[in-house]
């Protein structure tokens, strides 16, 4: 992770509307498939904007390979009841969550091999992802991703899951923002430094709202495209 990246991330993701809403939809998800306290890793936890709302499920371990990102969870997190892990070890958990991370890995196939040896039986592994290729941008370049995807590429990697959930979603902001994506792309512009930051109060609170709705009908029903993928698959 570029240190422009790590820093932009760390000022602005406190009440951003793309992560709050985000973070709302995987708690409603997870309310569907989790009905009692389990141990859970958070891996690629980021500034650790999902660990406080994972705990109401459980116990949470959170993993971030980038250092300057792990010392800053460190400082915030350590004196509280998470777990930071340096590695994987032997445990196992009943979930593992990849929020916006499998995009960023190499191998993604093969770190799922790796991820699934660490579930229980009938462990769950809920991913989110960037969707659509043609709108990979320079953004997706310097935050690190590898690819962006479609619902067959994602269905291919966890074949020897049982998938419990898999929809696009940010469906209700899609024509806007996939628009705002090709324009910048056509124009090979660098537009990352003002999409990441945390617009104005009351544009905050508007996307938000939009974006949110999404969170109280996730469960029930699949969007048919939207700008990411949620995915819920179970260890067979």
């Amino acid at each position: 992770m570029r240190k422009d990246v790590y820093k932009r991330h760390i000022e602005n993701f406190d009440n951003h509307w793309w992560f709050e809403s985000r973070k709302n939809i995987i708690e409603k998800t997870l309310q569907k498939y989790i009905n009692k306290k389990i141990n859970i890793l958070d891996y690629g936890a980021g500034s650790g904007v999902n660990v406080g709302m994972l705990s109401k499920f459980g116990k949470v371990d959170i993993y971030e390979p980038h250092k300057e990102t792990a010392k800053y969870l460190y400082k915030k997190y350590s004196a509280k009841k998470f777990k930071i892990i340096k590695k994987i070890s032997s445990k196992k958990y009943d979930l593992i969550i990849l929020a916006d991370v499998l995009e960023h890995i190499k191998k993604d196939k093969k770190k799922i091999k790796e991820l699934s040896r660490k579930l229980k039986k009938n462990g769950k592994l809920l991913i989110t992802v960037p969707a659509y290729k043609f709108l990979f941008t320079k953004k997706d370049v310097i935050l690190g991703h590898y690819r962006r995807y479609r619902l067959s590429e994602i269905k291919s990697i966890f074949y020897d899951f049982r998938i419990k959930k898999l929809s696009y979603f940010n469906f209700f902001l899609f024509l806007p923002i996939s628009t705002s994506l090709l324009i910048y792309k056509i124009l090979n512009s660098d537009f990352i430094d003002s999409v990441e930051k945390k617009p104005n109060s009351f544009l905050n609170l508007l996307l938000f709202l939009i974006f949110n709705i999404e969170s109280k009908i996730i469960n029930f029903l699949n969007f048919p495209f939207g700008i990411s993928i949620l995915g819920v698959f179970e260890k067979k």
